[in-house]
């Protein structure tokens, strides 16, 4: 039988061990390929390679092994860490990290694929952007991802100052691949939103700039504090020009994800969305990770828009439709994977309808106070990481009468939705067993449920 804590349908190192940061989403001779940040020789960070996988579909993913391995001596010795990808000329290549020093600090280089396959990124030895700006004392410096703007292409950079401990987000203007010239900061901590939404960090890594559909701009930020990885803010404003450079200018923001297990998202635009990934880390120790031989995965692509009033979309992927198989139904046992929609509207206020994933995980809409909560009482998480890990996970979204309710479940990861609006993402050891249960709580509810095996 197969290890229901083990996920079926992620992008994860198929050899086991380590897996952290989605890198380098790009779609390239009629496949998506998605890199990720892999130690292939035990189930801990250290010795970061990037792994690869390719898809037809985004839904049937096939591993590839090792994609970039770090060069013995060079500048990336110590580690190939994360970046974006972009197709240049035809090709393929990987703009990422390379780490060759022990304080966070590292260069800009370039990979490029050597066949269609992307089966293999050849480094360039020599870094298009050798360091940070040497008048700026950083606690960190990496993660390149580049997007484009009134059709010039840029790129930003995480960062934080060492002095402050607070983050930054340096921008570069790229004139080619090769051609790299520093524009200043595009948004800091002495942003007042910013500092607000995404303040409490002494560096911002993985920042992903995007349009949003409507004119507006999200920018993710992955919150790093002292060598701890914490979670992932998003704000939503305007890109303006600003000399020679931009600036972002953020009306609002948020947790992107409401979850313990979500952190460094990356993201690949296409013409009519945005797709995101992000690495669910574990909830288990490290000794448990170890033994079991393995640690980290990917989650499903996520789209992110804007509804109509200006507000994200975020929901799974439509593509994700297709693992869905037989019916599920409430009183039907769990098997490992499967896809739950649950509609609700109620009839009365604070009614409250909890979808049982065997007798030690609940989720529970309450539409009227405009939550989901997600209660792991059952099965507490075992982690040490300094997050705090309470029992329950909560989202909030704009009150009202109904609710829809979407759970995507593969043996530990749990990905749930709620009206579109947010996002929750944890894993739960041991992976939900038992019976599907819908129950009205308190209130009066009309419930729809329709649920999918994914075989």
């Amino acid at each position: 039988m197969a290890d229901r804590n083990l996920p079926r349908h992620h992008v994860r190192p198929a050899a086991g061990q380590w897996c952290n940061d989605p890198n380098g989403p790009v779609f390239h001779a009629g496949r998506y390929h998605l890199f990720f940040q892999h130690n292939p020789g035990a189930a801990v960070w250290g010795d970061i390679h990037w792994g690869h996988a390719s898809s037809p579909d985004l839904v049937r993913w096939t591993d590839h092994g090792i994609a970039l391995a770090p060069t013995p001596g060079g500048r990336d010795g110590l580690g190939a860490w994360s970046g974006c990808a972009v197709v240049e000329d035809g090709v393929p290549t990987a703009v990422y990290t390379g780490m060759d020093r022990h304080d966070g600090i590292g260069s800009v280089m370039l990979a490029r694929a050597t066949d269609d396959s992307l089966d293999e990124l050849k480094a360039e030895p020599e870094p298009v952007v050798p360091g940070p700006p040497p008048e700026l004392d950083l606690n960190a410096f990496r993660d390149p991802f580049l997007f484009t703007h009134e059709g010039r292409r840029w790129a930003v950079v995480g960062a934080g100052h060492r002095a402050t401990g607070t983050g930054d987000v340096l921008l570069y203007r790229v004139d080619s691949l090769t051609e790299w010239t520093y524009a200043g900061s595009l948004i800091d901590a002495t942003d007042p939103v910013a500092a607000r939404v995404a303040g409490p960090a002494t560096a911002w890594e993985c920042p992903a700039l995007v349009p949003a559909g409507d004119g507006r701009w999200v920018l993710l930020l992955s919150l790093w504090i002292d060598d701890i990885t914490y979670s992932t803010a998003y704000l939503t404003g305007e890109l303006r020009t600003q000399g020679e450079g931009l600036s972002f200018v953020p009306a609002g923001g948020g947790m992107l994800d409401h979850g313990r297990d979500f952190y460094a998202p990356t993201a690949l635009v296409e013409d009519d969305r945005t797709l995101v990934w992000g690495w669910s880390w574990e909830s288990r120790t490290e000794d448990e990770s170890v033994a079991a031989g393995w640690a980290g995965c990917l989650t499903h692509p996520r789209e992110l828009g804007v509804h109509a009033d200006g507000a994200l979309r975020l929901a799974p992927a439509r593509e994700l439709t297709g693992l869905r198989g037989a019916p599920l139904a409430p009183g039907m046992e769990l098997p490992a994977a499967y896809d739950i929609e649950l509609d609700v509207t109620v009839a009365q206020p604070d009614t409250e309808v909890a979808l049982g994933l065997g007798p030690n995980l609940s989720l529970r809409v309450n539409p009227t106070r405009g939550t989901l909560v997600l209660d792991r009482r059952g099965a507490p998480a075992t982690a040490t990481h300094p997050k705090p890990r309470t029992p329950e996970a909560i989202a909030t979204v704009p009150a009202g009468t109904t609710a829809h309710l979407r759970v995507l479940v593969d043996g530990p990861l749990v990905e749930a939705f709620l009206d579109e609006r947010a996002m929750l993402t944890e894993k739960v050891y041991p992976a939900p067993e038992g019976e599907l249960v819908v129950d009205v709580v308190t209130g009066v509810a009309e419930v729809e449920v329709r649920g999918f095996v994914l075989p």
